[in-house]
């Protein structure tokens, strides 16, 4: 069991922006109550472009990311694999457990089961894995981080578009009011510039900025109260705490 006291976060998103998209905001919130707050993308982006080679583009999104997570004064941590490279198996979940039992959270962010990409439901299940296993000793992690028990809390954020892969809606447990966040969720998603014109490019989304702060407006509405906000569900607790631990719910409700 770890002995340390310090309250601690992490956003585990797949690709560099997805953080901002869906989890900076509620991230921001963490910092300002108290919280050592750590980024980390599974993905590195390297297939995020239509025009530059693959060093290029890995570099160019690493130093994104990692101007990003400086703004909000988070920790970063090393993308492992590249784009559809994100498959659930033994060593990926390893290499997260690594960065889980290094951080020690409280309270990880991820993406959830009903995501519409392959990549973002992956992810999801790894940092869900690699939370479950953050106590198991034998497991095969190459970095000599300690087990931990500690207890914590897995939260999965929602989709773009609020609907799941066959265009279910998909409906948050609860909402984290993000009206005071959202121009700084702005800027750390302009850090990714090579993204607003790979997804023109690709995606015709002429309004990279303006489609997340939509999809935060969307949040709000549907939270009933909030301007912006971001959803969220709570994985089950078991293997990961008491019934009763909701970091998330009772320091932001």
């Amino acid at each position: 069991m770890s002995k340390c006291t310090k309250k601690t976060a992490i956003a585990v998103g797949c690709h560099p922006d997805d953080i901002e998209f869906t989890m900076a905001g509620t991230l921001i919130k963490l910092k300002e109550a108290g919280y050592e707050i750590h980024y980390m993308n599974v993905a590195n982006g390297s297939l995020g472009t239509c025009k530059h080679d693959y060093e290029t583009i890995v570099a160019m999104r690493r130093a994104e990311a990692m101007k990003a997570a400086a703004m909000i004064g988070a920790i970063y941590h090393e993308s492992i694999c590249d784009d559809i490279e994100v498959f659930y198996n033994y060593e990926n979940v390893c290499k997260v457990t690594e960065v889980i039992r290094e951080v020690n959270p409280d309270i990880v962010l991820t993406h959830g089961s009903y995501d519409y990409m392959e990549d973002h439901i992956n992810t999801g299940r790894i940092a869900v894995s690699a939370a479950f296993c953050r106590g198991m000793t034998n497991l095969k992690c190459k970095q000599d981080y300690p087990a931990t028990l500690k207890e914590v809390a897995v939260y999965h954020s929602m989709p773009h578009s609020c609907t799941d892969q066959l265009n279910r809606p998909v409906v948050a447990d609860f909402y984290i009011d993000v009206t005071s966040t959202i121009q700084i969720k702005r800027d750390m998603l302009a850090c990714h510039e090579s993204q607003k014109v790979w997804l023109d490019e690709s995606q015709g989304m002429d309004a990279y900025l303006d489609s997340m702060q939509k999809n935060c407006q969307q949040m709000g509405e549907l939270s009933g109260k909030f301007e912006y906000a971001e959803g969220w569900i709570q994985h089950n607790h078991l293997g990961f705490g008491s019934p009763e631990f909701k970091p998330l719910q009772e320091l932001l409700k």
